[in-house]
């Protein structure tokens, strides 16, 4: 787990896969994703498969050329609409 962003507004953070314990096999897919957490409406949403690589595409458009804060949160604020779950802690 790396956090990759966090204002006022917005954490992101990158869920890696778990390398396999020692002699187990590696998974035939290696999953990630994307936690995104809206901190003003506290909800969150997890993104995974397409949704992950297009997330993972932006981010490298980003490393490429750096945007203001005030164009990361409008990318992140599009993907907040998709939040449906209330963050709860563990």
């Amino acid at each position: 787990m790396q956090m990759l962003y966090d204002s006022d507004a917005f954490v992101v953070v990158h869920m890696q896969a778990n390398e396999p314990a020692e002699g187990e096999p590696a998974p035939r897919i290696a999953r990630h994703g994307f936690e995104i957490v809206d901190k003003r409406s506290n909800k969150e949403v997890y993104l995974d498969g397409s949704w992950a690589e297009a997330f993972q595409r932006q981010i490298n458009a980003w490393q490429l050329n750096t945007p203001t804060q005030e164009e990361v949160e409008e990318t992140l604020d599009g993907y907040a609409e998709l939040a449906q779950n209330p963050l709860v802690m563990h």
